[in-house]
C-alpha cells in the first residue's frame, strides 16, 4: 500500500490517530491525564444537570466518580489539585441547587 492509499484508508487513518494518542498519553505527566479524566466527569455531571429535564441519577454518578478520583488521590494530583477540589465543590453545589429547584 502506498502512502497515498494509506492516507485515504479510513481504517489506516484511525490506526495512525490512535497510535498518536497513545504516544501523547505516554509522554504527558500522569497527573495531567488523571486531572483531564476528572474534569471529563465534571462535564458529564454538568451536562446531566443542565439537561431538560435534569437527570439527577446520571449527574450524581459522574459527580461521585469525580469525587473518587479527587478525594481518593489527594496529594497525588499535582499542581491542578486545588482546582480539581474547587471544581468538585462547585458541581456538588450545582447538584444541590438543581435538586432543590425540582422540589
Amino acid at each position: 500500500m502506498t502512502d497515498d492509499q494509506a492516507s485515504e484508508d479510513p481504517a489506516a487513518l484511525a490506526a495512525a490517530e490512535l497510535a498518536q494518542a497513545k504516544q501523547r498519553l505516554l509522554t504527558e505527566p500522569p497527573h495531567y491525564v488523571i486531572a483531564n479524566h476528572a474534569m471529563g466527569l465534571f462535564e458529564f455531571g454538568a451536562l446531566h444537570l443542565t439537561a431538560t429535564p435534569p437527570n439527577l441519577e446520571a449527574a450524581v454518578l459522574g459527580i461521585d466518580a469525580m469525587a473518587c478520583i479527587v478525594e481518593g488521590m489527594e496529594g497525588r494530583l499535582g499542581p491542578d489539585e486545588e482546582t480539581l477540589h474547587a471544581a468538585l465543590e462547585q458541581i456538588r453545589l450545582a447538584f444541590v441547587q438543581v435538586k432543590a429547584s425540582l422540589g
